[in-house]
C-alpha cells in the first residue's frame, strides 16, 4: 500500500476515535465466519468422501442412501458458505456505515462553518 493510503487510514481511525465511535466487530461476526468456514469445508469434504464410498457399493439402495447423504452434506456446505458470506458482508457494511457517519459529520461541520462565516 502507498503512504497516502496509510495516512488516510490512520486519519480515519483517529477521527473515529475522536468521535468515540466503536470500530470493532460485533460479537457474532467472528464466530459466524469461523463456523461458516468450518461448515463449508467440512460439508464439502464429507460429501466427497460419502460419494466415493457410494461408488464401492453394489446394491442400488445403498448407493441411493449414500448419494442422499452426500447431497445433504453439500447443503450443509452451502449453508456454511452463506453464513461465512453474511459475516463478511456485515463487517464491510459496518465499516461503510462508520465511514458514512464520519463523512456526514464532516459535511455538517463544513456547512455550519460556512453559515457562521456569513
Amino acid at each position: 500500500m502507498t503512504a497516502l493510503t496509510e495516512e488516510r487510514r490512520a486519519k480515519f481511525r483517529q477521527d473515529a476515535a475522536d468521535l468515540k465511535l466503536d470500530t470493532g466487530a460485533a460479537k457474532g461476526d467472528g464466530p459466524a465466519r469461523i463456523g461458516g468456514l468450518v461448515l463449508m469445508i467440512g460439508g464439502a469434504v464429507a460429501a466427497f468422501v460419502v460419494y466415493f464410498a457410494s461408488l464401492t457399493q453394489a446394491d442400488l439402495r445403498n448407493i441411493a442412501s449414500y448419494q442422499i447423504l452426500a447431497t445433504a452434506l453439500l447443503i450443509v456446505a452451502i449453508l456454511g458458505a452463506a453464513l461465512f458470506l453474511a459475516g463478511a458482508i456485515a463487517r464491510v457494511l459496518r465499516l461503510w456505515l462508520l465511514r458514512q457517519l464520519y463523512e456526514s459529520q464532516a459535511h455538517t461541520e463544513q456547512i455550519a462553518a460556512a453559515l457562521t462565516g456569513r
